[in-house]
């Protein structure tokens, strides 16, 4: 159970510290949250959980490729708020047009016979 805890503080104290530094310096705080953080935490638990470098290998190589739609919230939701669009609106909607990417990109994948 401490483990558990401890994985669940590491991981908040990461998210806070990146709000925190972005409200100083967007640009830096912008370079923490671009660092693939919370994967490279997620590789290094399943790591220390399993020893298994396969499936830290196929969560790796998962990742890669859904990266790919998930730029579609960085494009989506500034051009969204430049255009005065409601904050939480452009959230929603930058959110929603991510989980359409999300689904077109597993579609791709499954169609060219990749394996997730």
């Amino acid at each position: 159970m401490g483990y558990y805890i401890f994985k669940i503080g590491m991981t908040t104290c990461l998210v806070i510290l990146i709000s925190e530094v972005a409200k100083r310096s967007s640009l830096v705080g912008a370079i923490l949250a671009s660092v693939p953080l919370i994967s490279i935490l997620a590789i290094l638990w399943l790591y220390i959980e399993t020893r298994d470098v396969d499936k830290i290998s196929s969560l790796s190589s998962n990742v890669f490729w859904l990266v790919l739609p998930s730029l579609i919230f960085f494009i989506a939701l500034p051009f969204l708020l430049k255009n005065d669009i409601h904050f939480y609106l452009s959230i929603l909607i930058s959110t929603l047009m991510t989980v359409a990417g999300y689904g077109l990109m597993i579609r791709l994948i499954t169609q060219l016979g990749l394996k997730f």
